[in-house]
C-alpha cells in the first residue's frame, strides 16, 4: 500500500510503526474471509483491509478521529485471525492498537459509552473490586432485561448476563506465596494471578499449582503483581496499560534475582498476548525496554511450559473433549497442535468443531461493549461446539469459558483442570 507521510509525522515513532506495517497491505482481501465482523455483518468496512483504509486515511491526514472510523474500529475484535491468515505479514495488531490510542486522544465519546468504559477500566482489572462488583450483580439482575430494552444501557445488562450466580470464594492460590515442588526440583517458575480469572474461576491456578509442584516445579505467586494490562490496553487507555506492565517487569525480574525464573507461566491465553508484547510495548522506555523483552521471552502459556516435562502417556478415559482454540492462543501466540497434544496425551479423546478459527465474541470487554454483534458469534460458536456431541469443552482463556458457558449446558473447563485430573489431582467439579 503506498503512503504519503510527511516527514514531520514520520518523526513520531508510533506513526513510523504503522507505516511501515501500512506499506505491507497489498488488498488482496484474504483477511475478510476470516474476520468474524466481516463473516457476521459483510461490510468491507468492518473487515481489516476496510479499517486499514480507515487508519490510513485518519493517521495521514492528521485528523482526530470521527465517529465512523471509531464505530468500525470499536467493533473490531482484536482476534488477530487475520494475522494468520495474511499472506503479507501485516502486522495488524500493533496498528489497530495505535488507532484506539489514537482514537482515545483525539475522540470524545457520548456520555453513557464514557461512563461505561470508565467503570469498566476501574473495576475489571482490580481483584477486590470486581468481585464487590459481582456481588452487587445479584441484586441487579431482575432487572436486566428492563435494561437490554433501553438504547445505550445494553452494556449493564450485558454485565448481569455473565455475572456468576455464585461468587467463588477467594482462593489462597491468589495471594503471594511460594509453592514447594514435590520431590527433587526440575524447575522454577513465576505464575500470574490475574485479575477477573481468581475471581470467577481459582479453581485454574489452583489446579495449574497442584499439577506443576507434583511435577518437581516450585511456584511463586509474586508480591506486588498487578493486572497484565490488557483490558485497559484494548481500551486505548495505554498509559494505564503500560503501568501495569512496568509494575509487573519490576515484580518477575525480582523473582530472577532472587533464585531464577525458568518462565513466567500465563493460564489465560489473552493475558499472555499480552505479557508476550510488552517488549514491543515498552520499546521506547529506556528504564524499562530492554528489561521487559527480558520478561516477555520467559513468559510462557502453560501448555508451553508442560511441554518441556515429556508428560507420560495416560491411559485412554471415556471422556470426549472438544477443544476450543481462543484466538488469543491461536492466533496471538500461534499456539495451535500442543494444547491438543496434551489432552491427548493425558488419555483424552480430542474434537475439533467447524469454524475454529472464528472469536466466540468475548475479547476482552467486547461481550459487554459489542453486545449484538457478541450474541451472533456466540450463537454460531455454541452450535459447532455442541455438534461434536463432547462430553466437556475445554480452552485456555477465563474470557472464552465465561462467554460459552452462558450459551451451552455442556460443562466447560480449562484445559490445565483436565490435564490435572489425568495426572493425579481430583476429577474437576463440573464433572463430577
Amino acid at each position: 500500500m503506498q503512503t504519503n507521510f510527511t516527514a514531520e509525522q514520520l518523526a513520531d515513532p508510533h506513526v513510523a510503526t504503522s507505516e511501515k506495517i501500512l506499506r505491507k497491505c497489498v488488498h488482496c482481501g484474504f483477511c475478510t474471509a476470516t474476520c468474524p465482523t466481516y463473516v457476521t455483518l459483510g461490510n468491507e468496512l468492518d473487515s481489516p483491509r476496510g479499517r486499514i483504509y480507515l487508519i490510513k486515511d485518519m493517521l495521514e491526514n492528521g485528523r482526530a478521529a470521527d465517529e465512523q472510523v471509531v464505530t468500525h474500529i470499536d467493533r473490531c475484535l482484536s482476534c488477530l485471525a487475520c494475522t494468520t491468515t495474511c499472506p503479507s505479514g501485516v502486522d495488524y495488531m500493533h496498528l489497530v492498537d495505535h488507532a484506539r490510542v489514537h482514537i482515545e486522544n483525539t475522540y470524545r465519546r457520548p456520555f453513557r459509552e464514557r461512563m461505561i468504559r470508565n467503570l469498566l477500566a476501574a473495576v475489571l482489572p482490580y481483584p477486590g473490586r470486581f468481585r464487590l462488583a459481582l456481588h452487587a450483580a445479584s441484586l441487579g439482575r431482575p432487572f436486566a432485561g428492563l435494561l437490554r430494552k433501553v438504547r445505550g444501557l445494553e452494556p449493564f445488562a450485558a454485565m448481569l448476563d455473565l455475572a456468576p450466580r455464585r461468587v467463588p470464594k477467594p482462593s489462597p492460590s491468589a495471594r503471594p506465596a511460594t509453592h514447594p515442588q514435590t520431590g527433587t526440583r526440575r524447575g522454577r517458575v513465576a505464575i500470574l494471578s490475574g485479575c477477573a480469572q481468581p475471581v470467577l474461576r481459582p479453581e485454574i491456578n489452583e489446579a495449574t499449582i497442584r499439577l506443576l509442584t507434583r511435577l518437581g516445579v516450585e511456584v511463586i505467586a509474586p508480591a506486588g503483581e498487578v493486572c497484565c494490562g490488557s483490558l485497559v490496553h484494548h481500551m486505548g487507555r495505554e498509559e494505564q496499560a503500560l503501568q501495569s506492565a512496568r509494575r509487573n517487569v519490576d515484580v518477575w525480574l525480582r523473582e530472577v534475582e532472587v533464585g531464577g525464573l525458568d518462565a513466567i507461566i500465563v493460564t489465560a491465553s489473552g493475558c499472555g498476548t499480552t505479557i508476550k508484547d510488552y517488549g514491543f510495548m515498552l520499546r521506547l522506555d529506556p528504564n524499562y525496554a530492554e528489561k521487559a523483552a527480558r520478561v516477555s521471552a520467559l513468559a510462557k502459556d502453560v501448555t508451553e511450559y508442560l511441554a518441556t516435562l515429556d508428560l507420560p502417556q495416560q491411559e485412554m478415559k471415556r471422556v470426549t473433549v472438544t477443544y476450543h482454540s481462543a484466538c488469543s492462543m491461536q492466533h496471538g501466540q500461534k499456539i495451535t497442535q500442543l494444547p491438543k497434544t496434551l489432552l491427548k496425551t493425558a488419555g483424552f479423546t480430542v474434537r475439533d468443531p467447524a469454524e475454529g478459527h472464528l472469536c466466540c465474541g468475548s475479547a476482552g470487554t467486547y461481550n459487554i461493549m459489542q453486545t449484538e454483534i457478541s450474541a451472533k458469534l456466540k450463537a454460531r460458536k455454541v452450535k459447532n461446539l455442541e455438534a461434536t456431541k463432547p462430553d466437556v469443552i475445554a480452552t485456555g482463556n477465563i474470557g472464552c469459558i465465561t462467554q460459552i458457558a452462558t450459551g451451552t449446558d455442556v460443562p466447560i473447563l480449562h484445559m490445565i483442570e483436565l490435564l490435572d485430573w489425568a495426572y493425579g489431582g481430583e476429577k474437576p467439579a463440573l464433572l463430577a
